[in-house]
């Protein structure tokens, strides 16, 4: 989303069907709120919510793709969203799940196209060489994975179990698990 207020025109296609009732109706300061809300929600959240995909084994063109699916969705709902942190998360997660799942073949010669996200596709192996836990994380199994993932961005067990559908021990024993295996990984690296 831009800096600039979207109502100082006639950009009316760019919100939903909902909101553009109400700026007809002439109650265009809800969708004003509305609009700021959530440009500053997209702007807290969107570099975080792609290193929260990466941490889980996403690509960085990848994370980015969902990243942005995910954020469309959000403004889409953004009415109905209680959490919407939380909510975009989820979202995110179970599409790179998805994505996961279905093994689409990624053909050598196709290079990621440069987006807002990720100006530089050259600058993705820099990037992963100054990010010290990508391949800790890319060793552990999925759900440690996954789990550890949710904690670095700051949700507790609960809210992890919640989210995922599983018990809250379940989390902690895939994130005791993933500890130790980060331990282990951080004591034979400084052996090196």
């Amino acid at each position: 989303m831009s800096d600039q207020d979207p109502l100082d025109g006639t950009d009316l296609p760019s919100a939903p069907a909902a909101r553009r009732k109400d700026l007809e109706g002439g109650r265009a300061a809800p969708l004003r709120q509305v609009e700021k809300e959530f440009s500053a929600f997209y702007r807290e959240n969107t570099r975080q919510l792609v290193g929260f995909l990466i941490n889980q084994g996403a690509a960085v063109s990848a994370a980015a793709d969902i990243v942005q699916d995910t954020m469309l969705k959000a403004y889409e709902h953004w009415n109905h969203l209680r959490e919407p942190r939380a909510w975009a998360h989820t979202v995110a997660s179970r599409e790179l799940a998805r994505r996961i799942a279905s093994v689409e073949e990624n053909p050598v010669e196709q290079i990621p196209e440069p987006t807002s996200l990720l100006s530089d596709p050259d600058a993705i192996a820099e990037w992963e060489d100054r990010y010290d836990l990508l391949p800790l994380l890319r060793s552990l199994p999925p759900r440690q994975r996954q789990v550890l993932a949710w904690t670095l961005d700051g949700f507790t067990p609960g809210d992890i179990a919640a989210q995922l559908r599983i018990t809250s021990e379940a989390v902690r024993s895939n994130l005791r698990k993933a500890r130790r295996a980060a331990a282990a990984y951080l004591k034979a690296r400084e052996g090196e």
